[in-house]
């Protein structure tokens, strides 16, 4: 019999990012304590820009898009927010959307996996993901309950079960 296994990966559906930016923004214009301030929320490239005309308001702008994520299903470890500085009048914030699991923290995760998973069960790092294989299902639910038990710093998605 074949191996069975799955894939760890930490994406992030553009599309819903996409959705939840233009839901703040609207949000953002309609809002009585906003108009007039020259707020706003756009993408600039493959960030996220949010203007102001006040440090505190860029922040309500980044609260707001965290809120409007967390509606769509879209973890904020996922989130890279930078701070707020001031370019000219306004406050400028960056922000990235932070996809695939670093070398580093797959290492982590495959010592998780081996140290605490049961026996039998193989984890390699491909690229941006990481592959977990075993004879048995039941092991690979088994690593999937551990790990979703576990508080990485990253989001953590389990794709390609077969």
């Amino acid at each position: 019999m074949a191996d069975s296994s799955f894939d760890i990966v930490s994406k992030v559906e553009r599309q819903e990012v996409d959705n939840a930016l233009n839901q703040a923004a609207k949000e953002i214009s309609q809002r009585y304590d906003f108009k007039g301030t020259g707020a706003s929320i756009s993408w600039s490239g493959e960030k996220i820009l949010m203007e102001a005309n006040g440090e505190e308001r860029v922040k309500a702008i980044l609260d707001i898009f965290q809120s409007k994520l967390i509606k769509r299903g879209i973890s904020l470890k996922s989130l890279d927010a930078g701070e707020p500085q001031l370019s000219g009048k306004e406050y400028k914030l960056f922000c990235t959307i932070e996809e695939g699991i670093s070398q580093e923290n797959a290492k982590k995760v495959a010592k998780i996996i081996r140290d605490e998973g049961p026996k039998g069960v193989k984890a390699q790092v491909q690229g941006d993901e990481l592959r977990v294989s075993s004879k048995s299902r039941d092991d690979l639910q088994a690593v999937q309950a551990l790990l979703k038990g576990q508080d990485f710093e990253f989001d953590v998605q389990f794709a390609n079960y077969r």
